[in-house]
């Protein structure tokens, strides 16, 4: 089973000029989602991971079924706002402007080993911004895990010192 072979490809999404890769159809099939589960675990159990730290929204998806695989927690990055709790932030730039990632002050603790997962690794702004979280909760980041890398946008050379894995490559 090849898991590229269950990755909508849509032109012109969410703008003119961006090429989308939706995971949906992975996620739809039974043996595409246990596959793309299974091969993420394998790598987080090289990693001897604790916790599994995952941004909304996509990120939650398979980072919940990530977790439950490898017996471990599971912590939320969230928008600012979203979080009922006391929460720590990280801004960071994206080519348009700001955004946020807030996560609650009790999600990591110091020394916990976190496997940082996501969806998609573009320009690794976001998962820079994760690894910031982690990093002031006292965490130790134990590697980064994607199901999708844009591989011209540097996200990987931006995560440069950090141990970084990806199921699927793709120019843009």
């Amino acid at each position: 089973m090849e898991l590229s072979d269950y990755i909508r490809h849509i032109p012109d999404f969410p703008k003119k000029g961006i090429l989308f890769h939706d995971i949906m159809p992975m996620l739809q099939d039974p043996s595409a989602l246990r596959l793309a589960v299974d091969s993420l675990a394998d790598y987080g159990r090289q990693r001897n991971v604790d916790i599994v730290f995952g941004a909304e929204a996509r990120g939650f998806i398979l980072g919940a079924a990530l977790s439950y695989a490898l017996g471990v927690g599971f912590a939320a990055a969230r928008k600012p706002g979203k979080l009922p709790w006391k929460t720590t932030r990280c801004e960071y730039d994206l080519e348009y402007g700001t955004d946020a990632l807030e996560m609650h002050t009790d999600a990591i603790k110091p020394g916990q080993r976190v496997l940082i997962h996501d969806d998609l690794l573009a320009t690794g702004g976001t998962a820079h911004a994760k690894i910031e979280l982690v990093e002031q909760a006292g965490g130790v980041v134990a590697g980064l895990a994607f199901i999708i890398e844009l591989t011209e946008l540097g996200g990987r050379r931006r995560l440069a010192g950090y141990d970084v894995f990806s199921l699927l490559s793709y120019a843009v």
